[in-house]
C-alpha cells in the first residue's frame, strides 16, 4: 500500500526541482524540457540501482521516495492529459488558427497518418514484429511537444505565423495521434487482421464524434457561466471540471476520442467565452490555466522521464539500428508533408504560401516529449501485446524522444538564427520604431516635467533623456532608409492599429457591462474580421470587412427563412434586436476611433495617413448610421429604449467609479462602500434588456392604413381575419415580374420600389401594390423590391373578391388606383413605341 506522505513528499520535491530548472534553463539557454528529462532519467536510474544495490543510506532513502510514486500510463492520461489538452485549446487564438486552418490540418491530421504509415512501412521489413505493431509505434511517436519549441521561437523573435503553425499543429496532432493509437491498439487487442477501411472508419467516427461532443460541452459551459454572475473562482472551478467531465464522457460514455472532446471544448470556450466572461476574469482564467499547465507539463515530463531507464532495459544493437531507421523515417515523413503535401494548398489559394525557412524550422522543431513516453508506457502495461512488441515500441519511442530533446532541442535556437527567422520584417520594424519613438518622446517630456516640478538640475535631465533621444534619431534615420515601404503599407499598419483598438474598446465595454454578451460576441467578431482584412489586404481588406459587418449574417438569414416559411417570428425579432444594438454600439465605437486617430495615429504615421484613416472611418460611420436610421425609422420606441438603457448603464458606471474613488482615498469605510456597491449591483440586476418587437399585430397595422380608416368595429374584425402581416428586409424582392398574381399588398410602414421597364415608382406607408394583376388577371408586369424594412398586410387572391364585395369604398379606391396606374403604364408604353 502506498504511503500517502511519501507520495506527497515526492511531488513536493519534484515541484521544487521544476521551479529551480526554469532559471537554470534560461541561464544555460536550453529548453527546460531537456533539463527536466535529464533529471527524471537520473532519478529513474538511481531508483533502479538502489532497488538492487545499496548506494548509501541517504541515497537509498531518497530513491525509495520516488520509487513509490504511482507512475502509470493511466495516471498520466487521466490526471494530467485533460488539463494539458484543455489549456492548449483555451489559450489558443482560434481566429488566427482558422486563418491557417488548411496547413494546420495537413500538418496535424494528415501528417499523423503519413508519419505513422511511413514509420510502419520503413521498420516492418527489419523489425521482426507484425506491421500493425510498427504502425502502432508510428502513432506513438507522431505526437509532438510544442512547449519547448514555442518557447525558443518567442525567445529568438521568430515570426508569429511560424509560432502559430506549430501551436495549431500541436493542438490537433496529439488528438489525431491518440485517436489512431486507440484504433490500432483495439485491433491488436481483438486479434483482428488489420483492415484499412475499418480502421479509417473507426478513426473518423472517434475524431468527428469527439469534436461534436466537445462543441456541445463547450456550449453548455458558456450557458452555465452567466449563472455564477462573474464570480471568477466559480468560473475557474467550472473550467477545470469541464476538462475532466468532457474527457471521461468522451472516453467512457460516448466511446469517442476524449482528447478531441476536451480540445474542441477548450477551443469553443476560447472562441466564444471572451464575449461572456468579463475581461478581468478572463485574464485570471488565462493566468490560472497557464500555471496549471506548467505544473502538469513539468510533472508529466519528470514522471515520464523517470520510467525511461525501465523502458530501455535489455536494449541491444538491433534496437539501436531500428532507432536510427525510425529517426530517419520520422524526419523524412515530416519533410514529405511539408514539401509535397502543403504546396498544392497554396497553389489552389487555400492558404498563404509557407516559405522554405519556415518548413525547415517546423521539421527540425518536431520534438517528442512526455505524451510519447506515456503512450509507450501504456503499451508496456497492455497484456494484449507480446513482450517482444512491448519491448519494440518502448525502446524505439524512448530513443526518438531522447534524440529530439538532446539533439533537435539543443540546436533549434542556432537553426532559427541560421535560417534568418529571428529578424523583424521591414514593415514590422518600421512600426516598432514609430511606436517606440512616440513612447520615448512622451517619456522625455514626462522626465522634463518631473524635473521642473521637483527643481532638479538640467544636467540630470540631459543625462536621463540622452539615450532616448539618440534612439529616436537612429530610428528616424532607419525609417528614411526604408521609405520605399510607401503610404500603402503605412496605411495598412494604421488600419490594423485601428482594428485592434476597436477590439480593445469592445472588451472594455464588456468589462463595464455596457453591452450584452451576444452583442459583444458579434462586435468582437466584426473587429476580428477587420483585423484580418487589414492584415491580409490593407485598405481594401479593411473596407470589405467593414461592409460585411453591415450585411445580414448567417444566423439572421436562417431566422428570416424560418419566419418566411414557418411563421416563426421570435427568432427573427431576437436577431433584429441584436442587429439594432450592434449598429448602435458600432456607431459609438467608430466615433471613439475617429478621436483616437487624431490623438495617436497622427503622431505615429503622420498627417496624411491619419487623414486617410479618418476618411475611411467617416465612410464607415455614414454607412453604419444609415443602417441604424433604417431601423430607427421603423422602430423609434425600441431605439429610444436602447439609448435610455445605454445612458443608465453609463450613469451606473460613473456612480460606481465615484464610490471606488472615495473608498480608495479613505473617505468612506469598507462597510459603506460594500453597501453602496450592493445597491448599484441590485439596481443593475433589476434592469431588463429591452425585448425587440417586430410590431406585426394585424389590428395595429390596419390602423396605419387610411384606406381602411372608415371601417366600423364589425367590418374591422372581418378585414382583420382576411389580412396577414408580413415583414420584409431592405432589397428583398416581394413581387417578381412574370409571376402569376396571388395577392395584393398594403404598406403599413416602409418604402418599396416598383421597377418598371424604363422607370421606377416608389410607394410608402398607406399605399398598396399588386392590385393591377388581380384586377386585370394578367401576369405581374414589374418587380417590386423593398427599399427599407417594411411591414405589410397581405390579402390573398382567394380573399380579394370577398374583401372587395364587403368593402365598397375600399373597392372603389382600389379600382380607381389600379385603372389609373394601368392607363399611365399604357401611355408610357405608347410614348416609348412612338420614339422607336
Amino acid at each position: 500500500m502506498l504511503d500517502a506522505a511519501l507520495v506527497l513528499l515526492a511531488i513536493a520535491m519534484l515541484l521544487v526541482i521544476v521551479g529551480a530548472m526554469q532559471p537554470l534553463a534560461a541561464r544555460l539557454r536550453v529548453p527546460p524540457a531537456v533539463l527536466l528529462a535529464g533529471f527524471g532519467i537520473a532519478i529513474g536510474t538511481a531508483s533502479g540501482i538502489a532497488s538492487h544495490n545499496s548506494l548509501g543510506a541517504e541515497i537509498d532513502r531518497a530513491a525509495r521516495v520516488f520509487e513509490g510514486l504511482p507512475v502509470t500510463s493511466e495516471t498520466i492520461i487521466y490526471v494530467f492529459l485533460p488539463l494539458l489538452v484543455f489549456e492548449a485549446g483555451f489559450t489558443s487564438d482560434v481566429r488566427r488558427i482558422l486563418e491557417d486552418a488548411a496547413p494546420i490540418l495537413v500538418l496535424a491530421v494528415v501528417a499523423t497518418l503519413v508519419t505513422s504509415a511511413a514509420i510502419g512501412l520503413a521498420l516492418w521489413p527489419i523489425a521482426r514484429v507484425p506491421l500493425v505493431v510498427c504502425l502502432l509505434l508510428g502513432s506513438v511517436v507522431a505526437t509532438t511537444d510544442p512547449a519547448a519549441v514555442i518557447a525558443i521561437f518567442r525567445d529568438v523573435g521568430a515570426p508569429a505565423r511560424l509560432t502559430r503553425l506549430v501551436e495549431g499543429e500541436a493542438l490537433l496532432n496529439d488528438a489525431a495521434a491518440i485517436a489512431l493509437f486507440v484504433v490500432l491498439l483495439g485491433m491488436i487487442g481483438s486479434g483482428r487482421e488489420p483492415n484499412i477501411g475499418e480502421g479509417a472508419r473507426e478513426f473518423v467516427i472517434s475524431f468527428i464524434g469527439g469534436a461534436a461532443l466537445g462543441v456541445v460541452a463547450g456550449r453548455l459551459l458558456l450557458l452555465v457561466i452567466p449563472w455564477v454572475r462573474s464570480d471568477r473562482l466559480a468560473e475557474a472551478s467550472l473550467t477545470v471540471a469541464l476538462a475532466y467531465l468532457a474527457f471521461i464522457a468522451g472516453e467512457r460514455a460516448f466511446h469517442v476520442s476524449g482528447v478531441v472532446t476536451v480540445l474542441v471544448a477548450g477551443l469553443v470556450v476560447s472562441a466564444l467565452g471572451r464575449g461572456r466572461i468579463a475581461p478581468y476574469n478572463w485574464a485570471f482564467l488565462s493566468d490560472l490555466w497557464e500555471q496549471i499547465a506548467f505544473w502538469a507539463r513539468s510533472l508529466v515530463f519528470v514522471l515520464a522521464s523517470i520510467i525511461v531507464p525501465r523502458l530501455l532495459i535489455d536494449t541491444d544493437l538491433h534496437d539501436i539500428v531500428l532507432t536510427l531507421v525510425l529517426i530517419g523515417a520520422a524526419f523524412a515523413a515530416r519533410l514529405l508533408v511539408l514539401f509535397v503535401l502543403l504546396p498544392p494548398l497554396s497553389y489552389f489559394s487555400l492558404t498563404q504560401p509557407i516559405s522554405t525557412p519556415y518548413k525547415l524550422a517546423i521539421a527540425w522543431g518536431g520534438l517528442r516529449g512526455a505524451l510519447t513516453l506515456a503512450l509507450a508506457l501504456a503499451v508496456t502495461e497492455n497484456p494484449a501485446l507480446s513482450p517482444q512488441a512491448q519491448h519494440f515500441v518502448a525502446v524505439l519511442a524512448t530513443g526518438l524522444v531522447l534524440f529530439t530533446l538532446l539533439v533537435s532541442g539543443t540546436t533549434l535556437r542556432p537553426v532559427i538564427r541560421l535560417l534568418g527567422l529571428d529578424r523583424l520584417s521591414p514593415r514590422d520594424r518600421m512600426l516598432r520604431d514609430q511606436v517606440l519613438a512616440l513612447a520615448y518622446q512622451e517619456v522625455c517630456e514626462a522626465v522634463r516635467e518631473t524635473a521642473q516640478e521637483y527643481s532638479l538640475g538640467d544636467a540630470a535631465v540631459a543625462a536621463t533623456v540622452a539615450p532616448y533621444q539618440d534612439w529616436i534619431h537612429q530610428a528616424a534615420a532607419r525609417d528614411r532608409a526604408e521609405a520605399e515601404l510607401g503610404a500603402r503599407a503605412r496605411l495598412a499598419i494604421a488600419l490594423l492599429a485601428l482594428a485592434n483598438q476597436e477590439r480593445a474598446l469592445v472588451l472594455d465595454a464588456w468589462s463595464q457591462r455596457a453591452a450584452h454578451a451576444g452583442v459583444v460576441q458579434l462586435l468582437l467578431r466584426n473587429a476580428d474580421a477587420l483585423i484580418e482584412g487589414a492584415r491580409s489586404d490593407g485598405r481594401l481588406g479593411y473596407q470589405r470587412s467593414a461592409e460585411a459587418a453591415l450585411s445580414f449574417r448567417f444566423a439572421f438569414r436562417v431566422a428570416y427563412q424560418l419566419y418566411k416559411r414557418f411563421g416563426m417570428a421570435r427568432f427573427l425579432a431576437d436577431r433584429l434586436g441584436e442587429r439594432f444594438e450592434v449598429l448602435l454600439f458600432t456607431r459609438l465605437l467608430i466615433t471613439e476611433l475617429i478621436g483616437f486617430t487624431g490623438r495617436r495615429l497622427n503622431p505615429i504615421f503622420g498627417q496624411r495617413i491619419a487623414d486617410l484613416a479618418r476618411k475611411i472611418l467617416s465612410t464607415r460611420l455614414a454607412a453604419t448610421t444609415a443602417a441604424l436610421e433604417a431601423l430607427r425609422h421603423q422602430y423609434p420606441d425600441h431605439a429610444a429604449a436602447l439609448e435610455s438603457q445605454f445612458l443608465r448603464q453609463s450613469a451606473s458606471r460613473r456612480e460606481m467609479g465615484r464610490y471606488q474613488s472615495l473608498f480608495d482615498e479613505g473617505l468612506i469605510a469598507r462597510e459603506i462602500y460594500d453597501d453602496l456597491r450592493r445597491n448599484v449591483d441590485e439596481a443593475e440586476i433589476a434592469k431588463h434588456r429591452p425585448r425587440f418587437d417586430l410590431g406585426l399585430q394585424t389590428r395595429q397595422l390596419i390602423g396605419q392604413l387610411d384606406l381602411l380608416a372608415g371601417l366600423d368595429a364589425e367590418q374591422l374584425e372581418r378585414v382583420e381575419r382576411l389580412l396577414r402581416p408580413r415583414f420584409t428586409v431592405p432589397n428583398e424582392r416581394i413581387i417578381r415580374e412574370g409571376d402569376r398574381p396571388d395577392a395584393v399588398y398594403f404598406i403599413a410602414s416602409g418604402t418599396v420600389e416598383i421597377r418598371l421597364p424604363g422607370h421606377r415608382i416608389q410607394l410608402s406607408s398607406g399605399d398598396f401594390f399588386g392590385e393591377m394583376a388581380l384586377v386585370t388577371g394578367q401576369p405581374r408586369r414589374a418587380d417590386v423590391v423593398a427599399l427599407t424594412y417594411c411591414r405589410l398586410l397581405v390579402l390573398r387572391k382567394g380573399d380579394f373578391e370577398r374583401f372587395m364585395a364587403e368593402n365598397p369604398e375600399a373597392r372603389a379606391e382600389i379600382n380607381r388606383v389600379a385603372y389609373a396606374r394601368l392607363s399611365m403604364n399604357e401611355a408610357r408604353t405608347a410614348e416609348e413605341e412612338a420614339k422607336v
